[in-house]
């Protein structure tokens, strides 16, 4: 399945650069870069593979969802600019309705009304609740599309800039701690702002804090494991091991891997 999708996006021109599975989130992150027009073509065949091959009302999995293509963002590399990224959002959503019958919330930069900025306030409810609340509360119609798909149901479909994807799982099954954990360091709770943070189940013994760091270069990945250690020790709970989804820019772990060995890690060659 994974490798239809990444041979999908490659067939279309733009190039899979990193991809992570995970069988508890039971949910793959597949990152790929590429010209305008190619991550265009690459979203709309990347959406076609899924809407084939996966049907949500079969789904369960610890990760929050509203579609078999859950999440498409645009981010801005090199030249193009955050106002690229709106342009090309919008016309992958318009050809993924038109071709698939699959709608979309446009999130991020791409937002068409403030209380869609945010990627948790689009996918409340999840898939089980998407037609409902589509049908029924009127600011949460589509942005394309009128009718949630029977099986494969929505896309979030957003512009925003490079974000890291950083996951803490504690000792314990103590899903209420991680939960609490989480709140304490999302910006929505006051915590770190930028930061946003879920606090998950991955099986019976075990949980996660999971992050997404929202500007790169304000909080360091190491801050953020050892807020987790020190708040969990509170409750006589150690960190079990951290771990990076997709990718991270040198930077960011450059920094802690100074402030953990106080070594500074060699520059990739080009």
């Amino acid at each position: 399945m994974i490798d239809a999708c990444v041979a999908a996006i490659e067939s279309a021109g733009a190039r899979v650069v990193h991809r992570t599975s995970d069988p508890n989130h039971h949910r793959s992150v597949i990152t790929a870069v590429g010209s305008g027009s190619q991550s265009v073509a690459a979203a709309v065949a990347l959406a076609r593979v899924t809407h084939d091959r996966i049907d949500l009302r079969v789904h369960r999995g610890a990760h929050p969802r509203i579609g078999a293509l859950d999440v498409l963002p645009f981010v801005p590399l090199g030249a193009a600019t955050l106002d690229d990224a709106v342009t090309l959002a919008h016309r992958a959503a318009a050809r993924i309705w038109r071709e698939l019958a699959i709608p979309s919330y446009l999130y991020g930069a791409a937002a068409s009304a403030p209380h869609r900025r945010h990627l948790a306030a689009v996918r409340r409810g999840e898939f089980e609740g998407l037609a409902d609340r589509a049908t029924r509360e009127r600011e949460w119609k589509f942005d394309f599309g009128d009718a949630a798909h029977v099986s494969a149901g929505a896309i979030a479909i957003g512009a925003r800039p490079f974000l890291i994807a950083f996951n803490v799982e504690l000792g314990s099954a103590d899903l209420a701690l991680a939960k609490r954990i989480a709140r304490s360091l999302r910006a929505s709770s006051g915590g770190l702002r930028t930061l946003k943070c879920l606090g998950l189940r991955l099986d019976a013994d075990r949980v996660q804090v999971s992050c997404n760091v929202t500007a790169v270069d304000a909080i360091p990945l190491y801050r953020i494991t050892e807020l987790v250690r020190r708040a969990a020790a509170r409750a006589g709970v150690a960190v079990a091991r951290s771990e990076l989804i997709g990718l991270a820019p040198f930077a960011a772990l450059d920094r802690t891997a100074r402030a953990y060995r106080g070594a500074k890690l060699a520059q990739p060659e080009a």
